[in-house]
């Protein structure tokens, strides 16, 4: 199994971005699959997640009604569009998978993506 995410970047306060999430591996469509994010000095905070079977999402109260998560099971591929972004989202962005884990929230995971740089300027 191997998740890359991309689509990282720096934007202002209210901007947008699309994260995406690359997996590759049998389990696409049956694993839920984590967004997670680490900023410098601050606990890692699972923000969003979609599950397999089903698609159901999950966010974070400090996202919600702001994010939104979604898969193309044809391409293999979750994204996360992210609007209105604060200062506070500024962090780096991973994708993560718990194998035979297909429920939300993912709170660990055993494969992982790279991470992807979001900063937000005031």
């Amino acid at each position: 199994v191997q998740l890359q995410a991309s689509g990282g970047g720096l934007v202002q306060t209210g901007g947008s971005l699309r994260l995406s999430c690359v997996f590759s591996g049998s389990s696409f469509g049956y694993d839920a699959i984590g967004w997670f994010r680490q900023a410098p000095g601050k606990e890692r905070e699972g923000v969003s997640c979609i599950t397999g079977e089903h698609g159901s999402p999950y966010y974070a109260e400090s996202v919600q009604g702001r994010f939104s998560i979604s898969r193309d099971n044809a391409g293999n591929t979750v994204f996360l569009q992210m609007n209105n972004l604060k200062p506070e989202d500024t962090a780096v962005y991973f994708c993560g998978v718990l194998s035979g884990w297909d429920t939300c929230p993912v709170y660990e995971y055993n494969y992982r993506g790279q991470g992807t740089q979001v900063t937000v300027s005031s």
